[in-house]
């Protein structure tokens, strides 16, 4: 193994443009921005990928911090403490020689000196984060003059390289992989527990957390659509050794949502272009994901949909055709594991609506429900 090999994503947010589907930062410069991570897996070295990648214009990093615990570590790029970075671009930091357990909980700073007009940003912080003015990535707590980060910020990977052999499970999914529903701050989204289970029993397992709230595997609208971005969130991901597919309710439940100009969702839907889709579309779509992961030989999960009946979105013809993507991926074979979501949440009683105790929503879990998605996760699957 040479120096450059055997890196492992062990933290991610899907990088998303800024616009009406996220909450975007207004417009800013010569400022810093704070965020922490928790990452799942831990390792000897450290490097932090940044992201402009929805940028519209060269973004200049002024200074970069990384602390753990307290303390405090400079980043650099190419031995450098400042680098611009071109837009549609990311960019990784230098491997940083600092040992991390599982689970550890990292602050990173990020000072901007020019002006940033168009942000990446991922649409769910998660963690508090905060932005103030000038230079403060020394600042150990917020500057009196700091406000919170609506979104995630030009932040999208953290990598480890680990002591020995280890692999990365990547999630890639919608608002119920996004955690939307769980406690905030507190980490209690299904990969996070995941990533839990993980770390207590000693796995070198690395989870990483690329759903997007509102995605849809077919179209765009909140993030790209999942088969367009899965090359560069999944199959890009160093040491990736196993895929989960846990998206297309979103796709079903848009498709077949009542609609009329007096509906309570005619405003709603217009967030969601491209014409409606069938069960068998979405079936299509994880056919194609399917094989371009095994390409790169990596092991395919696949999770069943969810109920939704409580949801405005619901209808008969939506939940025929979840009940229909559900048979296929139960039944056609196609994946090297399932992890059937929609039998730990429904309702006994009523199997097109989640369980009382699980659901913070119509939709969503809450942290019980997210805990119970991971806990029904068999580790084995991912040696």
């Amino acid at each position: 193994m040479t120096e450059t090999d055997g890196w492992v994503r062990t933290w991610g947010a899907a990088p998303q443009a800024p616009g009406a589907a996220v909450a975007a930062l207004e417009p800013f410069a010569d400022a810093t921005l704070r965020q922490q991570v928790r990452i799942s897996g831990g390792g000897r070295r450290v490097r932090v990928r940044f992201t402009n990648e929805y940028g519209t214009a060269p973004l200049t990093i002024g200074a970069a911090r990384l602390a753990p615990a307290g303390t405090g570590h400079p980043l650099t790029f190419a031995g450098r403490p400042t680098v611009t970075v071109p837009p549609g671009a990311p960019i990784l930091s230098d491997p940083l020689d600092l040992p991390l357990p599982a689970l550890a909980r990292l602050d990173i700073s990020l000072y901007l000196p020019g002006h940033v007009a168009s942000c990446t940003v991922h649409g769910r912080p998660v963690r508090a984060g905060w932005i103030a003015p000038g230079n403060a990535v020394l600042a150990p707590t917020p500057p009196a003059d700091a406000t919170p980060l609506p979104a995630r910020a030009l932040l999208a990977a953290v990598e480890v390289l680990p002591d020995g052999p280890a692999t990365t499970v990547v999630v890639l999914g919608d608002s119920i992989t996004d955690g939307f529903g769980s406690s905030p701050d507190a980490d209690h989204s299904w990969p996070d527990r995941l990533a839990e289970r993980a770390a207590q029993t000693g796995r070198a397992v690395h989870v990483v957390n690329q759903g997007i709230s509102g995605n849809r595997l077919l179209n765009g609208g909140h993030g790209d659509a999942a088969l367009a971005r899965f090359d560069r969130d999944v199959l890009a991901t160093p040491g990736l050794g196993h895929v989960v597919l846990a998206i297309g309710l979103g796709d079903l439940a848009i498709s077949y949502a009542p609609r009329g100009d007096d509906s309570p969702l005619a405003g709603f839907l217009t967030m969601f272009p491209g014409g409606p889709v069938t069960a068998d579309d979405v079936i299509a779509g994880y056919r194609q994901l399917t094989a371009r992961a095994r390409e790169h030989g990596v092991r395919v999960c696949a999770a069943t949909l969810t109920p939704y009946e409580r949801d405005d979105m619901f209808s008969s013809g939506g939940e025929t055709a979840r009940t229909a993507v559900n048979a296929w991926i139960r039944g056609s074979g196609a994946f090297d594991a399932v992890l059937d979501f929609d039998a730990v949440w429904r309702d006994p009683e009523r199997p097109a609506r989640t369980r009382d105790g699980f659901h913070a929503d119509d939709v969503h879990g809450n942290d019980a429900g997210y805990r119970a998605l991971a806990d029904s996760i068999d580790l084995s699957l991912f040696r």
